[in-house]
Parts: structure tokens; C-alpha cells; sequence
């Protein structure tokens, strides 16, 4: 009987930690989606000379997804991780490639870039807020 009861309770214990592990952050919708934008914004505004970065609008969301992902359970150094990773930024770029791809802009093709920033500034869009025309 002791011995159905502590497997029974190592069972549960496994199935409650498997149910409480985190995705990473990358996979967590809200999360990714405001590091896209905010990557996304960043490529305009340092490739674009006609195009600024509204830069503490920009700090300002960055602190708003840490507290979300803090909230959410994850750490400041899991967050960092992704932030400053390479590998990551370039899954943000390419999803931003794909997004300019739909639009009918090529990432690769000079001066398309600048027109995603117009259009998204023009559009008044969660990019677009993190920009300004000169």
C-alpha cells in the first residue's frame, strides 16, 4: 500500500513539474510578438536614414514585455538570453523577411526596408509607433 501511495504520489509530482515547464520565450505569442516588433522597428530605424526610432517609447515596451515575461514566470536572465542571443535575432529577422515578403517587399531589395517603415508609421501600426519620419 505504501509503495502504490509513493508511486502514485512521484507520479503526480512528475506530471505537476512537465505541466508547470515553460516554452521558451520565443513561443510565447505575446511575448515573441512584441520582441518582433520591436526588432523589426530596430532594422528601420538603424537602415533608414529618413526614419527614426521614438527610442523610449521603444525602452518603455521593452520593460512592459520583461515584466509580462516576469510575470509569466520567466527570469530577467531568460529574458536577456533571448534578447541578446544572435541565433534568436535572426528568427526575428527571417519572420521579418516573410512578413515584407507578404507585403510584396524584399528585406535584400535597397530601399524596401524604409517603405515597410513608412507604411507602418502611415498605418499607425504596433511598428509603426516605435518610428518616426524625419
Amino acid at each position: 500500500m505504501f509503495k502504490s501511495i509513493l508511486t502514485a504520489t512521484a507520479s503526480l509530482a512528475v506530471a505537476a513539474s512537465t505541466a508547470a515547464a515553460k516554452p521558451p520565450l520565443r513561443e510565447v505569442p505575446e511575448i515573441a510578438d512584441g520582441i518582433f516588433t520591436i526588432v523589426v522597428a530596430n532594422e528601420i530605424r538603424k537602415n533608414c536614414e529618413d526614419i527614426d526610432g521614438r527610442l523610449f517609447k521603444g525602452i518603455g515596451e521593452i520593460r512592459r514585455l520583461r515584466a509580462r515575461a516576469n510575470e509569466l514566470g520567466y527570469s530577467d536572465s531568460e529574458i536577456r538570453a533571448v534578447l541578446d542571443s544572435d541565433v534568436e535575432k535572426e528568427r526575428f529577422r527571417d519572420r521579418g523577411r516573410k512578413y515584407m515578403a507578404e507585403l510584396g517587399l524584399n528585406y535584400d531589395k535597397p530601399g524596401d526596408l524604409c517603405r515597410l517603415g513608412r507604411l507602418e508609421i502611415s498605418n499607425n501600426s504596433a511598428i509603426g509607433a516605435l518610428l518616426r519620419a524625419n
